[in-house]
């Protein structure tokens, strides 16, 4: 999983890349123009901090969230061999908005309102996401974030566990999608077409409550 993030204006020419959670007990070694945070527990790379790579990227007209293709993570791979470490990026450029089809559910044994549900993102095999929205139901068509998504407000999804069971992604409500005119109540945005792991289309989704 790769997300990356670009604010020339605030942090300067620097990239960030992020590959795993944050942890609390990490650290940080920098190399010629590369910083490399891991976890100090078991020395796997959480993100890496690349300096002065934006032009070289493309991305220096960029802010925010940056959605790089193989070859941008191939000058990434060769700026981290050139510092000497070992660690090789791999580009994702799936989509992170998907429709799923909520194939199973069944209640949380540990909550009286979650629910945990076997959804069709597309995959190989549905996955296990666990939802606490009151409408959701077995054979509906839903949006899922997968890990990797960022939210409109800035949340990063990753894997989980809610109440001890684990959770890949998120089943989303127009609100948290940030669809104009969303109702601002809780319950998961309920789609009437789509096919499982089909890219969710924000644009078209703009006329969902016009």
């Amino acid at each position: 999983m790769l997300l990356s993030f670009y604010n020339p204006e605030v942090l300067g020419d620097i990239l960030i890349v992020e590959t795993n959670t944050d942890v609390k007990t990490q650290d940080s070694t920098k190399k010629d123009n590369v910083v490399r945070i891991f976890n100090e527990e078991n020395d796997e790379a959480i993100g890496f901090n690349f300096f002065g790579l934006g032009k070289e990227l493309g991305i220096q007209n960029e802010s925010g969230q940056v959605f790089l293709n193989e070859s941008q993570v191939a000058i990434l791979n060769e700026a981290l061999a050139k510092a000497g470490f070992s660690d090789k990026l791999v580009a994702d450029e799936s989509p992170k908005f998907v429709i799923g089809h909520v194939d199973e559910m069944k209640a949380h044994p540990d909550s009286d309102h979650l629910h945990i549900t076997q959804t069709d993102v597309g995959l190989d095999k549905p996955v296990q996401i666990v939802c606490g929205a009151p409408n959701i139901d077995q054979g509906q068509l839903v949006v899922v974030a997968l890990p990797g998504a960022v939210m409109p407000t800035g949340k990063e999804i990753w894997p989980g566990e809610l109440r001890g069971v684990d959770s890949f992604g998120m089943i989303c409500s127009a609100r948290e999608l940030g669809i104009p005119n969303a109702p601002q109540k809780r319950g998961i945005l309920v789609l009437d077409h789509g096919q499982a792991g089909q890219a969710f289309d924000f644009e078209e989704a703009k006329n969902l409550f016009n």
